[in-house]
C-alpha cells in the first residue's frame, strides 16, 4: 500500500490540474465571447454610419435636385441608384448574417 502523504500529494496535484485547465477554458471562452461582442460593435457602428450616410446623401440629392435646373429624369436616375445600392446593401446583409449562422451555431 502507498504512502498516504504520496497520495495526498498527487490527488492535490491532479486537482489543481483540472481546475487550472477549467479556468484556462473559462478564460479563453470569456475572451472570445468579448471578441464577439467587439466585431457585433464595430459592425452596429458601421452600419449606423453606413445608413446615415446614406439619408445625408438622399437629403441632399432631394435639396438639390430642386434647386438645380437638371431634369426630373436625373432625379429618377438618383432614385434608382439609391434603391439599387440600398438592396446591394440588404443582399449583402442577408448573406452576412447567413454566413455568420453557419459559423456559429448556437
Amino acid at each position: 500500500m502507498s504512502n498516504p502523504l504520496v497520495h495526498a500529494f498527487f490527488v492535490g496535484r491532479a486537482i489543481a490540474e483540472v481546475v487550472n485547465e477549467q479556468i484556462e477554458r473559462t478564460a479563453t471562452d470569456w475572451l472570445s465571447e468579448l471578441g464577439k461582442f467587439d466585431a457585433e460593435q464595430r459592425e452596429n457602428l458601421r452600419q449606423l454610419v453606413e445608413e446615415a450616410l446614406a439619408r445625408a446623401q438622399q437629403a441632399e440629392a432631394v435639396a438639390t435636385n430642386g434647386r438645380t435646373s437638371s431634369s426630373a429624369s436625373g432625379g429618377d436616375d438618383v432614385q434608382a441608384e439609391l434603391d439599387d445600392l440600398r438592396a446591394e446593401i440588404a443582399r449583402l446583409r442577408s448573406e452576412i448574417k447567413q454566413y455568420r449562422s453557419e459559423a456559429n451555431p448556437s
